[in-house]
């Protein structure tokens, strides 16, 4: 039986912590010279991802 794979696209985004899941703000990856230094400063850091979307998560998670 072939092994079961984790979602390769959810790996890459997410690293699960004690409290949840852990992830990057979005819209901080190219095309940052139009945007202002406020807005690059408030998007850095991470954030956890909220209660509604970690069953989906979970679910990505769970290697079917």
């Amino acid at each position: 039986m072939a092994k079961a794979k984790v979602h390769s696209g959810a790996a890459k985004r997410f690293k699960k912590t004690a409290a949840g899941y852990k992830r990057k703000s979005a819209h901080k990856s190219h095309i940052l010279t139009k945007m202002t230094t406020k807005r690059k400063r408030q998007l850095r850091g991470t954030s956890l991802v909220t209660a509604v979307d970690k069953p989906l998560i979970d679910r990505m998670f769970r290697a079917t």
